[in-house]
């Protein structure tokens, strides 16, 4: 049996397994962890969970250890001069006139990198800013643009729901949202309702997208002719969650007819 255990870094909100070896870990606590760049402090944000060997991929990477008050102490002067050259960077992109929203700058547990996300709307030159940042900070600088979405998986925030963002809380990856996925579930097209903080289309529009399909399956289109109990007519609505839909019979009476 193995224990793995989920873990964040504030750089990356998504979940990222570990295996716990003999630590006794609580979630909220903080750990030293090796990423595919370089060594990050996390959080321990799913409880640690046994699995049998077959089931731990070999890539699974190991907990380094428990971090230190000395490890805390560094994290925090790590985030206090990540905040420093997050305004440095932004007063050097005005200089050098690049049109760059910066959102935050993250150092590694190591400081063996410095990194920096933005927003743009086109793509950006900042060679010339990295290279005087790397000069500034003596270590590796990497900058990375994001999308409006990827912005609001790092701020976090509350939604429509009353909830914290999903994207900032378990979703792993962005979907494809579509406008159809609201006409399916006859919401109203207001860019108010159904868009997120980001601008974008509500995730949540995906969750039950399938179940509405099926649903809607089993009606017939608005606009077709039906026989109903009463007469033949034409279908000028349907009601999903209800489970009927209107018939127009040609004496203009409307009739309910339930799937």
């Amino acid at each position: 049996m193995q224990t793995i255990v989920g873990v964040k870094i504030k750089n990356n909100p998504r979940t990222q397994f570990y295996k716990a070896l003999d630590f006794s870990l609580q979630k909220g606590d903080f750990v030293i962890i090796e990423t595919e760049s370089a060594i990050e402090m996390g959080t321990v944000s799913q409880l640690p969970k046994n699995y049998a060997d077959e089931e731990v991929s070999t890539v699974v990477k190991e907990i380094l250890r428990v971090a230190t008050k000395k490890d805390c102490e560094q994290q925090k002067e790590n985030e206090k001069d990540g905040l420093l050259a997050l305004e440095e960077a932004k007063e050097i992109a005005q200089e050098l006139g690049l049109k760059m929203q910066f959102i935050d700058a993250h150092y590694t547990f190591d400081r063996n990198q410095l990194f920096l996300t933005y927003l743009a709307d086109q793509r950006v030159d900042f060679r010339q800013l990295a290279k005087r940042l790397a000069g500034q900070y003596k270590t590796r600088i990497e900058l990375r643009q994001i999308g409006v979405r990827d912005k609001a998986m790092k701020v976090g925030g509350i939604g429509p729901c009353g909830l914290v963002l999903c994207c900032n809380q378990f979703l792993k990856d962005f979907v494809p949202v579509s406008i159809n996925m609201a006409k399916n579930q006859e919401l109203a097209l207001n860019p108010t309702k159904i868009n997120g903080l980001c601008g974008r289309l509500l995730c949540c529009l995906n969750y039950e997208d399938e179940i509405y399909q099926e649903m809607r399956a089993k009606f017939p289109e608005i606009g077709t002719m039906v026989e109903t109990k009463t007469g033949k007519g034409k279908v000028t609505a349907i009601h999903l969650l209800n489970r009927t839909y209107e018939v127009e019979l040609a004496n203009k009476e409307v009739v309910v007819e339930r799937i």
